[in-house]
């Protein structure tokens, strides 16, 4: 039987669970969230617990946030490591989020639009905010640029528009690139599956060709909460220091 390539990202529900004339069931989708959060529980826990000499995953941990930790600075300045807890959180759990779609039966929750936007839109707000609680009026001069007086009314709307548009941005290009890399090794794995009947030296080929995608898919799932996380402290570096164009 031949399936969809986007079969994988629909959402099963494992354990059908009700409170009253609420359904709470569990799915394949909040399966993979919880365990998210157990790995973000497992982080803290070696954090609190970290040695003077780093070893094993306290290694790996402290790179990431070092790596994180420079992100922030080279975007936002000093200014913006308060954030540094949010931005890190967001990091690693993004991260998380993709390596556990790469996993046998894994499910890619970042593959659904409406995660990614809900991110999005929510830290997007959140500059917007921040800007306008710290500059009052004059965070609004970030969508006024220097152009002649006629043209005001016009750029003014483009500036706009092109503000809003960044949280879609945002998630759209998450979204579309994990579904891009899934839906290419379903393809491939399913063509290796057919040719192992064919009992030729042939399926090597495509095989050393999966092998390659899936390394490629770590790096994309490395890349994809890199850039995430990168274009928000571009974002948040506007709400911190104000600037006309």
């Amino acid at each position: 039987m031949m399936y969809s390539p986007l079969a994988q990202f629909d959402v099963i529900c494992i354990l059908p669970i009700f409170w009253g004339n609420y359904e709470i069931s569990l799915t394949n989708l909040s399966l993979t969230v919880i365990i998210t959060l157990i790995l973000g529980v497992f982080i803290l826990y070696i954090f609190f617990n970290e040695q003077l000499i780093p070893r094993n995953w306290q290694i790996i941990l402290e790179s990431i946030f070092l790596f994180v930790f420079r992100v922030i600075k080279q975007q936002t300045g000093n200014e913006g490591l308060i954030y540094f807890p949010l931005i890190f959180s967001l990091f690693t759990f993004i991260l998380f989020l993709n390596l556990l779609s790469l996993l046998p039966y894994g499910f890619a929750v970042t593959s659904h639009l409406i995660w990614t936007l809900y991110f999005s839109l929510s830290l997007c707000l959140g500059n917007f905010l921040l800007g306008l609680f710290k500059y009052q009026i004059k965070f609004l001069r970030l969508f006024v640029p220097e152009v002649p007086l006629f043209l005001y009314p016009i750029m003014i709307i483009l500036e706009l528009l092109s503000y809003i548009i960044r949280s879609f941005s945002l998630a759209i290009r998450l979204s579309a690139n994990i579904i891009a890399g899934h839906t290419l090794v379903h393809i491939l794995a399913s063509s290796i599956a057919m040719l192992c009947n064919v009992r030729s030296l042939i399926v090597i080929f495509p095989f050393l060709l999966l092998i390659a995608i899936l390394i490629l898919e770590l790096g994309i799932a490395f890349l994809q909460a890199y850039i995430f996380i990168i274009l928000f402290c571009l974002y948040l570096n506007d709400s911190l220091h104000i600037a006309t164009h």
